[in-house]
């Protein structure tokens, strides 16, 4: 515990939105935490990782292109459309052959502009290694995640 007044801790926990409260309650698999001694509430963590799984797409090119559109539509959509800062959607990825699979969500003290951009700093980082791979970005105040195989909870 802090001695000082001035020293506080401040923290954060994000369960993903396709979540319920109670496996939020029982399991940190679907959850964002973030501490700090600073306070970071309402601003934009600029702080990301990545983890990719290799998927062998027959048009890489395309795939890339499917999977910025999706996600540039679900982040309109989380920051703009939805009090939970949250969107998931799918789309046709080859006519009737393949599904894209996506989810794109922001803390809950970022504004709608900010959320915005932080969903549109994710996406901006995955040029060089999305094609083909499926992946998430995850960040102290963002994530986007997608995939061909339906991912999200009901």
């Amino acid at each position: 515990m802090a001695t000082n007044p001035t020293d506080r801790p401040y923290g954060l926990v994000l369960c993903r939105g396709d979540v319920s409260s109670s496996d939020c309650r029982t399991s940190y698999d679907n959850c964002l935490l973030k501490y700090s001694d600073s306070d970071f509430f309402g601003q934009i963590d600029e702080n990301k990782f990545s983890t990719f799984t290799v998927n062998n797409v027959s048009n890489p090119v395309l795939f890339k292109e499917k999977t910025t559109e999706l996600l540039s539509q679900l982040a309109d959509k989380a920051s703009y459309n939805s009090s939970k800062l949250y969107a998931a959607g799918e789309m046709d990825l080859l006519e009737g052959s393949m599904k894209l699979y996506g989810m794109a969500q922001c803390t809950r003290d970022l504004s709608s502009v900010d959320c915005k951009k932080c969903l549109d700093g994710n996406i901006g980082a995955l040029p060089g290694v999305a094609y083909g791979n499926e992946g998430t970005v995850v960040g102290g105040s963002c994530m986007v995640i997608y995939a061909t195989y339906p991912f999200v909870k009901a």
